[in-house]
C-alpha cells in the first residue's frame, strides 16, 4: 500500500474527496438494506470497478480494502459527474474486456485469476506502450484508477484511519516518526 499512499490527492482536491464520501455515506443511510446503485457504470462495469480496486488494494489483517473503504461508489460517484473521468474509466472498461475477448475469449471477469493478473501486469507499466502501444489505452486507464482508488480509500474512514491520522490534535511533544519495521 505504500505506493498507492504516495498518490493520495492527487486526482481530486480533499473538499471534493470529502464532499463525495459524505454523498454516499448519506445515500447509505437512506436505504440501508438497499445496495448502492451505480451512477455512471452500467452492473457490469461496475462489478468490473469493484473487482479492480479491490485488487488495487486488497484487505489485509490491518485495515479493510477498497470496498470497505467505499472505493468503487467514491470513483462512480465522481465519474457521473465529470465527462473526462467517463471517457478514461468507461473507455478503459470498455478496452479491458475487449483485450481479455481476444486473448481470452471472454470477459475480464470471465478470466482465471491467473488471466486476469497476466493483463494488468501488461498495464502496470508504462514503459510497456514502447513494445506494445496497443496497451496505451489501458496503461492510461489503470494509472488514473489507481490514483483514484487511492484516493478514495485514504480520504475513507477506513483509510484515515489505517494512516493513524489524528487531526489538529494537539501535542506537548513531538515523538518522532515511528520506526520502520524490519522485513
Amino acid at each position: 500500500m505504500s505506493a498507492a499512499a504516495t498518490s493520495v490527492l492527487r486526482v481530486i482536491p480533499a473538499q471534493a474527496a470529502e464532499y463525495a464520501h459524505h454523498m454516499i455515506a448519506a445515500e447509505k443511510a437512506a436505504a440501508p438494506a438497499k445496495a448502492y446503485a451505480p451512477k455512471f457504470f452500467s452492473t457490469h462495469e461496475y462489478k468490473t470497478l469493484r473487482t479492480l480496486c479491490q485488487t488495487i488494494i486488497p484487505p489485509d489483517a490491518d485495515s479493510g480494502g477498497a470496498i470497505e473503504a467505499g472505493a468503487p461508489e467514491f470513483i462512480d460517484l465522481l465519474t457521473s459527474e465529470n465527462k473526462d473521468y467517463q471517457r478514461i474509466l468507461g473507455g478503459g472498461m470498455l478496452w479491458l474486456d475487449g483485450v481479455c475477448s481476444d486473448h481470452y475469449d471472454k470477459l475480464y471477469l470471465d478470466c482465471s485469476p491467473e488471466q486476469q493478473k497476466e493483463i494488468l501486469d501488461q498495464i502496470s507499466y508504462r514503459r510497456n506502450a514502447v513494445s506494445n502501444p496497443v496497451l496505451s489505452q489501458g496503461i492510461e486507464f489503470f494509472s488514473f484508477l489507481r490514483n483514484l482508488t487511492a484516493d478514495g480509500f485514504f480520504t475513507s474512514e477506513i483509510g484515515i484511519k489505517y494512516l493513524g491520522y489524528i487531526g489538529s490534535a494537539y501535542l506537548r511533544e513531538f515523538p518522532g516518526c515511528p520506526p520502520v519495521p524490519e522485513a
